[in-house]
């Protein structure tokens, strides 16, 4: 990664550059209407809504959107159940890029916000002040649709049991990801239609995430080797041979998996595992992802090279 430039203000050389200019004299009124500060009226917003009144800086962020957002509490949870509505949980963080871009694309949107507020009861939730409710949706969503990030949005019933999440929404259908609307049609369409159904699957997921998070690790378990050799030979199937790293682009650093790998060929002497190792972490120190300046990596790469990083680091 290139330095960046230097950059000053340099005022002797610019002046010296510039042509003299004759003095004019200055009058009273000239003096007052250059130095008489006007007052300036507050902005004007179209919309205000809860937000407004709490102390995070990401749920202020959000304080002008349309949407009819709650923060996380009793009023919103009141209102779910009286109205007999759905509950759609948005949870971000401040400094989130995907977090801003759904702002801008859907929450800014008055057609958008307007599905929103008609079919469900809106919450915004700050995951660095509620971490214990973040991780709990987290998980279902991690366990629904075998991934997770920001922004989360998740869907409830009115008692908080989580029946549909994912992450990013655009707009419109790309990325192979169905638009924002589309999502918000269907899960208003289907709560009207197999409100039955929805409330089952949602207390059995939410019981059986409970179990999981409840249950303590055994002593004495010992793996079966064969499910490890599974899962490398996953690992193998999506390596990227020529840069390094598992799958397409976005490339995630994911320490877990160069860990096993190591693992693995501790147990087994696979020299394979090793390289893939050694490659992907060379390909990543030599490209974009690593901050020759400030040190650390960036949480992903744009690119399948680890050429264009993702401008942001985590310290999780």
């Amino acid at each position: 990664m290139a330095a960046a430039a230097q950059t000053g203000c340099q005022p002797d050389a610019f002046q010296d550059a510039q042509p003299a200019a004759e003095a004019k004299p200055t009058t009273p009124s000239a003096v007052t209407e250059s130095t008489e500060a006007k007052p300036s009226e507050p902005a004007k917003h179209k919309h205000t809504n809860r937000l407004a009144k709490e102390a995070s800086p990401y749920l202020q962020q959000h304080q002008h959107n349309p949407v009819d957002w709650y923060p996380w509490g009793k009023e919103a949870f009141d209102k779910a159940k009286a109205e007999d509505k759905p509950i759609l949980l948005s949870i971000g963080y401040s400094t989130c890029h995907w977090c801003h871009v759904m702002e801008r694309e859907s929450f800014e949107d008055e057609a958008t916000a307007k599905v929103m507020n008609e079919h469900f009861v809106c919450i915004k939730l700050d995951r660095e002040e509620r971490p214990d409710v973040d991780k709990i949706y987290m998980t279902f969503v991690q366990a629904t649709t075998g991934g997770g990030g920001w922004p989360l949005n998740v869907w409830l019933t009115p008692e908080l049991k989580p029946f549909y999440g994912g992450t990013y929404y655009p707009p419109v259908s790309k990325f192979g990801r169905p638009s924002f609307t589309d999502v918000l049609t269907q899960i208003g369409e289907a709560w009207k239609t197999q409100r039955k159904e929805i409330v089952e699957s949602a207390t059995d997921i939410s019981q059986r995430i409970g179990e999981g998070v409840a249950l303590k690790a055994r002593e004495g378990i010992k793996l079966d080797p064969a499910w490890l050799d599974k899962a490398v030979e996953r690992f193998k199937s999506e390596y990227d041979p020529r840069f390094g790293g598992f799958g397409d682009a976005p490339k995630f650093p994911r320490p877990s998996q160069p860990l096993m790998l190591l693992r693995h060929a501790h147990r087994t002497g696979d020299q394979d595992a090793i390289n893939m190792v050694l490659h992907t972490c060379d390909k990543m120190a030599a490209g974009g992802m690593y901050d020759q300046i400030g040190g650390g990596f960036a949480r992903y790469s744009v690119d399948a090279k680890w050429l264009v990083p993702h401008f942001e680091k985590m310290l999780y």
